[in-house]
C-alpha cells in the first residue's frame, strides 16, 4: 500500500505535467481564475515574515531527515497515513523539495518483525524494519495501536534518545506513556480516553481539548485527524511556515489545527458532559455509548454499569472507585 519516501519523489512532478499537457483544458476559465488567486493568497501567507516558528528544529546540511513509524497489530490507519502523507509531500525547494530533487523525508516503517500487519479495516501492511535493523529515526511516529510489547517500548526509548520529535497519534500517547517518555509532562490523547490516560498515568498532565501538545522532544497529538497537523507542525519546525503551508496546499488540507495546538476545544469537557442515562449508558471508563442488551457489565456498589469492551470492564473491575 505505502511506498518508501524516496519512491515517491516524482509524484508532484507527474501532477503538474498533466496539467500542463491537457489536464486543464475543459476546466471552465473562471474556476482556474479562482484557483490562481487561491494559490496568489497562500503562497503571500505563507511568505510573510508576521509567521515566527516557535522551537524550530535544525534539518541536516543535506539528505532526507529518516523518520520512524512504529507499528504493529491494530495500527489505526489514519493514525498511520496521515502523518505518512504529510511528510512524503512536504514541499522543500531549497532542498530539492519532491519536484525532480530530493525528499525532505525518509519513511519507513518498523515493528517487532516483518511480519504483516493487520490495521484497523483490515489493511495489511508489511513492516520495512524490524526494532533490530531499523536506521536510527530523526522523527518517530506512534499511532493507536493494540498494544505495546517490551522490545517496542525499549526501542522507542532507546531511538527518542536522539531523535528530535517522538510523536504519538490518537492512544499512540499510552505507548509513550507506557515507555515513560510522558512522565512529568503534558501531553493529549483521543477525547474519549481522557478519563483513562489520566487515571492509567496519574504523573502526565492530561491537555483536554488540545490538537496537539509539545513538550521538549516529545509531541502527542488528539485522536485520529489531529495527527495531520501534528505533522504540519514538524514540517514547519523543520521547514518553515511556508512549507507547511505549501504542503496542506498541495494536500488539498483545509484543516488549520496545525496553527493552533488548541483547536481542539470543543472536546474539552467531553466526559464532563457526557451523562449515562438507563436508555443511553455509558462506558464509564472511555464515556462512549453501549447497548445494554450485549454490553459486558458489572455491579459496584449495587450499580450496573456497562462497558464498551471486557478490556475496559477489566480495568474498572480492578478499581472501581477510581470510576466514580
Amino acid at each position: 500500500m505505502f511506498g518508501r519516501g524516496e519512491d515517491y519523489m516524482n509524484r508532484r512532478e507527474l501532477f503538474r505535467k498533466s496539467a500542463a499537457f491537457g489536464a486543464l483544458a475543459g476546466i471552465p476559465a473562471y474556476v482556474l481564475k479562482g484557483q490562481a488567486s487561491l494559490m496568489a493568497r497562500t503562497q503571500q501567507e505563507g511568505s510573510s515574515e508576521s509567521h515566527p516558528v516557535l522551537n524550530p528544529l535544525t534539518p541536516p546540511p543535506s539528505g532526507p531527515i529518516p523518520v520512524a513509524f512504529v507499528i504493529s497489530e491494530g495500527t489505526q490507519m489514519i493514525d498511520f497515513a496521515g502523518p505518512w502523507e504529510v511528510f512524503q509531500d512536504a514541499m522543500v525547494p531549497a532542498r530539492g523539495g519532491t519536484i525532480g530533487g530530493q525528499a525532505a523525508f525518509r519513511l519507513y516503517t518498523v515493528a517487532e518483525n516483518t511480519t504483516p500487519v493487520r490495521t484497523s479495516g483490515g489493511l495489511k501492511v508489511t513492516p520495512k524494519f524490524t526494532f533490530a535493523n531499523a536506521p536510527a529515526p530523526k522523527v518517530i511516529v506512534t499511532p493507536a495501536q493494540n498494544g505495546a510489547s517490551g522490545a517496542m517500548l525499549q526501542w522507542i526509548r532507546n531511538a527518542s534518545k536522539h531523535a528530535d520529535v517522538t510523536m504519538s497519534v490518537c492512544t499512540g500517547s499510552y505507548v509513550l506513556a507506557k515507555a515513560g517518555l510522558l512522565s512529568g509532562k503534558a501531553a493529549t490523547t483521543h477525547h474519549i480516553a481522557y478519563r483513562e490516560f489520566a487515571v492509567q498515568f496519574p504523573d502526565v498532565q492530561v491537555k483536554r481539548g488540545a490538537r496537539f501538545v509539545e513538550a521538549g522532544n516529545v509531541a502527542t497529538a488528539g485522536g485520529l485527524s489531529s495527527g495531520i497537523d501534528l505533522a504540519l507542525r514538524v514540517v514547519e519546525r523543520y521547514f518553515g511556515y511556508k512549507s507547511a503551508v505549501d504542503t496542506a496546499y498541495f494536500m488539498e488540507y483545509q484543516g488549520e489545527g496545525w496553527k493552533d495546538p488548541g483547536a481542539n476545544a470543543v472536546y474539552a469537557h467531553y466526559a464532563q458532559t457526557a451523562v449515562s442515562t438507563d436508555e443511553h449508558p455509558l462506558c464509564p471508563v472511555c464515556s462512549m455509548e453501549v447497548d445494554r442488551a450485549t454490553a459486558v457489565k458489572s455491579v459496584y456498589k449495587g450499580e450496573t454499569y456497562y462497558f464498551c469492551s471486557g478490556a475496559h470492564k477489566a480495568e474498572f473491575d480492578a478499581a472501581p472507585e477510581k470510576w466514580n
